[in-house]
């Protein structure tokens, strides 16, 4: 996998003593994306978010957690979504290129080029893809860093949404921000930035007042992950890779089967003409 100029690398800057769990970037995430409602409940065993877990139907969400503060009960939050890896896992194990990691900084899925290998979901560090298990031709499903919006020279929609404890910019500018913080404040915040190490660089940083293994975040190697994928990767039997490249080969020429197909169908129907079972086969 080739990197990505990320001269122009946007990152997200996420301040979570700022935020109030009001959920506002779920609803926004939602709404933007056109998620269908899932049913849910309070995951009461770790704490009151809700829904219980990240989904097809959910990119981003608001995790809970209890903590006590000078004998009193306080609440936490931790807003869960994709990290959009300066160097990302699932980009680097994917063996057709359905991931990409941008110039801006999110990283992309082109769901024309999966093959559902699934590699994605095993080798990104975050847990973030999700499958669609609810459908027969299933694609994988996370959150897209609002690509289209960034491309138009639009936030992202969660980050408009909240105009309290999410920030977004370019990342050099963001840690800066979230440094000249922890300065100013050293007694409000934990003296770390998370995210700007973490498995090589992330284009999501966070700050908080509690520590990060007690909120929830998973401790993960400081070096960019693709370097440990390759290594998994030449382990993997070559029939099996084979196996991946021929069902890729398979996808493509289903794909365009199908699109020259509909393109006929549009050309014949501008005609007026309608085609016979024989010619729509």
């Amino acid at each position: 996998m080739s990197k990505a100029d990320t001269s122009k690398n946007n990152a997200f800057l996420i301040d979570m003593t700022k935020c109030t769990g009001c959920r506002g970037c779920q609803v926004a995430c939602k709404q933007w994306n056109q998620l269908e409602a899932e049913e849910t409940e309070f995951f009461s065993g770790e704490g009151y978010q809700n829904p219980p877990a990240m989904s097809e139907y959910t990119f981003t969400r608001i995790k809970f957690r209890d903590y006590q503060k000078n004998g009193q009960n306080e609440f936490a939050f931790y807003k869960e979504m994709c990290m959009h890896c300066n160097e990302p896992a699932c980009a680097s194990v994917c063996p057709v290129g359905a991931f990409e990691k941008t110039a801006e900084g999110p990283v992309i899925y082109k769901a024309e080029r999966c093959i559902g290998c699934r590699f994605c979901m095993i080798a990104c560090p975050f847990g973030v893809p999700k499958y669609e298990w609810s459908k027969g031709l299933p694609l994988v499903k996370k959150c897209t860093g609002c690509y289209s919006r960034i491309k138009e020279g639009l936030q992202p929609a969660c980050a408009t949404a909240c105009a309290m404890a999410i920030g977004y910019g370019p990342r050099d500018e963001m840690i800066k921000l979230a440094e000249q913080r922890l300065a100013r404040y050293p007694d409000r915040y934990i003296n770390k930035v998370y995210g700007k190490e973490e498995a090589g660089g992330t284009s999501v940083i966070y700050l908080t007042s509690l520590p990060f293994d007690e909120l929830g975040f998973k401790a993960v190697t400081l070096r960019p992950l693709p370097g440990y994928t390759w290594q998994a990767l030449r382990l993997v039997p070559g029939v099996f890779l084979s196996v991946g490249g021929g069902l890729s080969a398979f996808s493509w020429i289903t794909h365009r089967r199908d699109r020259l197909k509909n393109e006929k169908q549009a050309e014949l129907a501008e005609q007026g003409s309608v085609p016979s079972k024989e010619e729509q086969e």
